[in-house]
């Protein structure tokens, strides 16, 4: 089944159409993507490890996905974590972290960053094979060293995330 976007503007306006995923997007349409953060009160980041049939095969990251048509920011936050995690984030524990465009894989993208604080059992986590082959709590050093060796997707998606360590260190 082929996912459908809403598109929006620049200026994060509802253009009132509708992409499919995989065709050319036209010059100066966006899509909604999240990043789903979930810290616990360790400071740790739940991260997972990509499939080997996704782009960025076996790469870990932060959860995300790109939002379909009538799906708000906060709905697809929950939707994502649910499918590629199997776990159902609590809505009053979360916050849009951060919000900015990017171009990627010839999409240009509006990113919503979300931060969970919620404490998650690793054990309890359900992988979704067509999404997720691994998942384990890291903190910031961790995913530092990650991304020095070429495991975790880097700063060229995930720019903001000085910002994000720095704000959680004051969380805790």
């Amino acid at each position: 089944m082929n996912e459908i976007w809403d598109i929006y503007d620049s200026n994060r306006k509802l253009t009132g159409r509708t992409h499919c995923r995989g065709k050319p997007m036209e010059e100066g349409d966006f899509h909604l993507v999240v990043h789903v953060w979930i810290v616990n009160g360790k400071g740790e980041f739940l991260i997972s490890q990509r499939t080997p049939n996704k782009p960025f095969p076996l790469m870990w990251e932060c959860t995300g996905g790109a939002a379909i048509s009538g799906d708000s920011s906060l709905a697809t936050a929950l939707k994502e974590t649910r499918e590629e995690l199997g776990i159902s984030l609590v809505p009053e524990n979360g916050q849009l972290f951060k919000s900015f465009k990017q171009k990627l894989l010839d999409t240009n993208q509006i990113v919503d960053v979300w931060l969970f604080c919620q404490e998650v059992d690793i054990s309890s986590v359900v992988l979704c094979p067509e999404e997720t082959c691994d998942a384990m709590w890291a903190d910031k050093a961790y995913i530092s060293q990650m991304i020095a060796d070429g495991l975790f997707i880097g700063r060229e998606i995930f720019s903001y995330l000085d910002e994000l360590f720095f704000f959680c260190e004051k969380l805790f």
